[in-house]
């Protein structure tokens, strides 16, 4: 027999919870067969088998966590277990009339409920038969015991030093499962939703931000009219030559690019006591999703031309809606650009995406009356804000950040002389 593991993801991810099975008891699966669908914190991946044979039982439900390591699975490598004892079950009813063999079939019918009792708690557990006895007798939870084997497998060693060790860590899951357990509301108007993974974890990481970090937004608006001006004399020739089409996006990457190299704080991050200076720019674009907010990374943005940073972000994009976006696609990450206008936003304050110390909010434009000299005039104007953490960023850094966005963007000429 062999197992099918939950396999290592990414350095921040260690558990999933299983969207769906794609094979079930009794299918025959080839080596690199895709077997489920894990849903992590970030990304659904597809894992497949390493083995060809007959899937012979799975080890965990739909909608359970899992950890990465963790065995799910099981296959038959010969093929043939799946098949054999359906045409066995058949040929003991045939013999009614041997008393001697109905006795013999009651003991049987008794072990399995013994272990009928542990399934709830114990069914994704490998286990030796001596493990599951003492743990029986100790009234230790299989789930609960830290399993120092490579193979997962929990052995009487680690029953004994788990009946020995102090159990108050072990009981953070518990109280994870008690809090997400279903809500029941005696009202038929209230539709009750279970959270997705991935929305837990926003979630999660929205409040802790807001708890870490010493979080403050400034504001600035910015006259877009060289802009438009600039892409409305070269889109068409810009489309033909690169079967892309000039968007915002890629001049306000830019103009990210030249600001951080101005203030390099606001391309770091915190590490303890330490700040970690990158020297790198892979600007995260957030993509809303039917599942929530995504920040696929444009790696190395300040090496791309407006073409391939049009065209990284628009297959992003698309990748992102369609849910098949890879954990490389999400890792890592500099700074964050959102752009709330495309919804209709008018301002708004981002929240850090953490351990990033700034991020960008763009919104709508409007034609507002500014004054331009001694005159007013109607100008596309839109609102900028620029989120980031004081434990390392000024107000003074902040605003000059913010102002030199504003300023590329006005006079987009700059954006060319970028070294």
């Amino acid at each position: 027999m062999a197992e099918v593991k939950v396999p290592e993801l990414a350095e921040s991810i260690s558990e999933g919870s299983i969207a769906q099975w794609l094979k079930q008891p009794g299918d025959h699966v080839e080596k690199g067969d895709y077997v489920l669908e894990l849903e992590t914190d970030k990304v659904n991946v597809e894992i497949i088998s390493d083995y060809t044979g007959t899937l012979t039982e799975l080890l965990a439900e739909e909608g359970d966590t899992v950890q990465v390591g963790q065995t799910i699975a099981v296959v038959d490598e010969n093929g043939s277990a799946a098949s054999t004892p359906a045409k066995a079950a058949p040929k003991a009813e045939e013999v009614k009339a041997e008393p001697a063999k109905v006795e013999q079939a009651a003991p049987a019918k008794e072990a399995p409920k013994a272990e009928t009792k542990e399934a709830p708690s114990t069914q994704q557990v490998i286990a030796s038969p001596a493990a599951r006895k003492l743990a029986r007798e100790k009234g230790i939870d299989l789930t609960q015991i830290p399993v120092a084997d490579p193979l997962g497998r929990v052995r009487v060693q680690d029953v004994e030093a788990a009946s020995n060790a102090p159990v108050a860590a072990p009981k953070a899951p518990v109280a994870t499962k008690q809090a997400a357990a279903p809500v029941e509301v005696n009202d038929d108007r209230i539709e009750v939703v279970k959270m997705t993974r991935r929305r837990q974890t926003i979630a999660k990481r929205l409040v802790q931000v807001q708890s870490e970090a010493a979080m403050l937004t400034t504001f600035n608006e910015v006259d877009l009219s060289a802009v438009m001006e600039l892409r409305s004399r070269h889109k068409d020739s810009f489309v033909k030559a690169n079967d892309v089409k000039l968007g915002f996006m890629s001049f306000f990457t830019k103009a990210v690019i030249g600001a951080l190299k101005k203030y390099p704080l606001l391309n770091a991050e915190i590490k303890g006591d330490h700040i970690l200076k990158k020297n790198f720019y892979d600007i995260g674009v957030a993509v809303s999703t039917d599942e929530g907010l995504v920040v696929p990374v444009v790696r190395d943005a300040d090496r791309k031309s407006f073409a391939e940073i049009e065209q990284n972000i628009s297959d992003l994009a698309v990748k992102a809606r369609n849910n098949k976006l890879g954990l490389s696609d999400l890792s890592g990450g500099t700074f964050t650009i959102t752009n709330g206008g495309t919804f209709g936003s008018l301002l708004s304050t981002p929240i850090l995406n953490a351990p990033q110390v700034g991020i960008l909010g763009m919104h709508t434009i409007k034609t507002r009356p500014v004054a331009v000299g001694d005159q007013i005039e109607n100008r596309p104007m839109m609102y900028l804000a620029l989120s980031y953490d004081h434990r390392i960023v000024d107000g003074k850094e902040a605003v000059g950040f913010l102002v030199a966005i504003k300023e590329m963007l006005e006079d987009p000429e700059q954006l060319l002389l970028q070294n």
